[in-house]
């Protein structure tokens, strides 16, 4: 989804920028008026070219995960405890270490102070809370269970970090490893070739066909069509990135990927676990129906998904049910829908798409465990077949000589 940088004046007076992604300009522009706020001005992130000395520190500065999994489980406890609002947010704002975190929980704390509810400060800042987290917010306010929603939020972040970090685990050791064996590669052709390169020379004759391709391939690598070459891939990746921006473009490429052999059941699983934790969090905590379908829709990480989600969205606003679209659509299993369609039926739809979201956390792990065994061994062979290719077409001509003066 594309991002802005937007500049709005609050209910006080008070000039905030900020970055927020949204489908259009039109879209913010309308979201930040539906919040009260007198837009100055939007305009889209063309990158850091694009921002001051402060916006670029802001930028910098990320507020992580494990940062709002703190913050959630204090300020739940605090609130439990019957600690008054505005005295935990104090708390918390002197506690907090990340400074952007600490700047955005004091500028909650004076919107709370000037008579706004939490949840609409919040929302004021979504590039700290975002949807999901205000809508629990507000469902929480509304149902006075903030500090149980508070709980709810910190587990499922939680949940949220160790799928994760499963993910993550599963592409770190193939992409170190190609890493190293292209600069295996590229170290072998630049350096090493060419001192052969200067012997094979010398010793005169015809080189064999594979020895002269990797000496051609060498004096590629060492020549400006090199530095062209890189450039061009660094626009190819550049283009990706813009067309992956587009609707289309994140629809065709989330899509392929979920066709990609061996990680595209891991990214359908991923995909489904995601959905089924956030869908279940946000029913538990009372979020309203459609609400939660549109939280879910936002937050997917996948256009395919999100897709999905509209449909249901739809149907539902209709009168219909979630289980029936859930059917029709390949990307879910008949697990799922049988156990969403179990749960409507018994009104205990949040408590079965807690234990898919849980079947599926353990599907990832096992794939990625999976994903790792077959991996390694490819990884090790296909690295040793790369060093035997460049020293197998080093070798060839001095086998050659051998023969000749045998």
């Amino acid at each position: 989804m594309p991002e802005f940088l937007y500049k709005v004046r609050d209910e006080r007076g008070r000039i905030t920028e900020a970055v927020a992604q949204a489908d259009s300009q039109t879209a913010l522009h309308q979201r930040l008026n539906a919040r009260g706020m007198d837009v100055i001005e939007i305009r889209a992130r063309g990158g850091l070219m694009d921002m001051d000395m402060g916006q670029f520190m802001a930028f910098m500065e990320q507020v992580k995960l494990k940062d709002m999994v703190v913050f959630s489980r204090q300020f739940s406890a605090m609130v439990g405890a019957g600690v008054a609002m505005l005295r935990s947010l104090t708390i918390m704002c002197e506690q907090c270490e990340n400074p952007k975190l600490k700047r955005t929980l004091d500028s909650v704390r004076r919107g709370v102070e000037s008579g706004m509810s939490l949840s609409d400060t919040m929302a004021r800042h979504p590039d700290v809370f975002d949807n999901l987290y205000v809508a629990m917010v507000r469902a929480g306010e509304a149902g006075g269970i903030l500090d149980e929603v508070l709980k709810r939020l910190a587990e499922f972040m939680e949940a949220r970090a160790k799928l994760n970090a499963k993910v993550k685990s599963a592409m770190v050791y193939p992409s170190v490893v190609l890493a190293v064996a292209v600069v295996v590669f590229w170290a072998m052709l630049t350096f090493i070739l060419p001192i052969f390169q200067g012997l094979f020379k010398n010793v005169g004759g015809e080189l064999p066909a594979y020895t002269q391709f990797l000496i051609n391939l060498s004096g590629f690598m060492r020549s400006i069509w090199m530095g062209l070459f890189v450039v061009a891939m660094i626009g190819a990746a550049w283009g990706l990135k813009s067309w992956y921006g587009t609707e289309g473009g994140r629809v065709q490429i989330d899509g392929l990927l979920l066709r990609v052999p061996v990680f595209g059941d891991l990214i359908k699983k991923v995909c489904i676990a995601r959905f089924s934790r956030t869908f279940g969090t946000l029913v538990r905590s009372g979020v309203p129906m459609l609400s939660a379908l549109d939280v879910v829709k936002d937050t997917a990480g996948n256009a395919v998904l999100s897709l999905s989600v509209d449909k249901i969205s739809t149907e539902v606003r209709q009168g219909g049910s979630v289980s029936k679209p859930l059917a029709r659509d390949p990307l879910f299993p008949p697990m799922v829908t049988q156990m969403v369609a179990v749960g409507e039926e018994t009104g205990r739809l949040d408590e079965m798409l807690g234990k898919v979201a849980d079947f599926y956390d353990v599907e990832v792990e096992n794939s990625v465990e999976a994903l790792t065994s077959l991996l390694e061994p490819i990884m090790v062979v296909g690295i040793g077949g790369i060093v035997g290719s460049v020293v197998v077409g080093m070798y060839l001509p001095i086998f050659t000589v051998i023969n000749q003066i045998r």
